[in-house]
């Protein structure tokens, strides 16, 4: 009777961990370094209630990551394994960039600033093209903000990662260009 209490409760936690994991797939979370393996370099992370690994590989290059760092990164996927859920974490995904601009831009959050296509190099270059929906609104100054604020926050965050922003023009044909506008180190 023990055990199949027991067994009831783990399978209980287990379904509560993966609700955790899907509830934040695709989503940028700020996790907590609890452990670094010096021999592999991968970080195991906390956020909320689950842990997860983050590897060397997912890492963007030359960063240095310490124990009881706080970072942000990105929930690529949730798959069941054998030992429970696990949710495969990035720093290299372009998804990251794509919601830090989501949540340091208001208009891209609203919907007025779309952003198009993302490029990334992780840890050297990234190019961004965004489009307005509104006339009104200039997508490559949203993005940028006064003085570059906007766009200084996230280079921060990327560890100095240059950052591109190219403007997508429609023209009458309805054949989309874009335009190289600002270039952000």
């Amino acid at each position: 009777a023990k055990h199949v209490i027991r067994q009831g409760i783990r399978e209980a936690e287990r379904g509560q961990q993966l609700q955790e994991f899907q509830r934040r797939n695709q989503e940028l979370v700020t996790a907590v370094v609890t452990r670094v393996d010096p021999k592999t370099g991968a970080a195991t992370v906390e956020f909320g209630k689950a842990e997860s690994v983050l590897p060397l590989s997912e890492q963007i290059s030359g960063e240095v990551i310490r124990e009881g760092d706080r970072i942000k990164v990105f929930v690529v996927d949730v798959r069941e394994g054998d030992k429970g859920p696990r949710a495969l974490i990035s720093r290299t995904h372009p998804g990251l960039v794509k919601r830090l601009f989501e949540m340091e831009v208001p208009e891209i959050f609203n919907g007025v600033v779309e952003i198009k296509a993302i490029s990334r190099e992780a840890g050297s270059r990234t190019k961004l093209a965004v489009f307005s929906h509104d006339e009104n609104v200039d997508a490559v100054g949203a993005c940028i903000g006064a003085r570059g604020a906007r766009v200084a926050n996230i280079v921060e965050e990327l560890g100095g990662e240059n950052i591109d922003i190219i403007a997508k023009i429609e023209n009458r044909s309805g054949v989309e260009n874009f335009r190289e506008i600002c270039s952000v180190c």
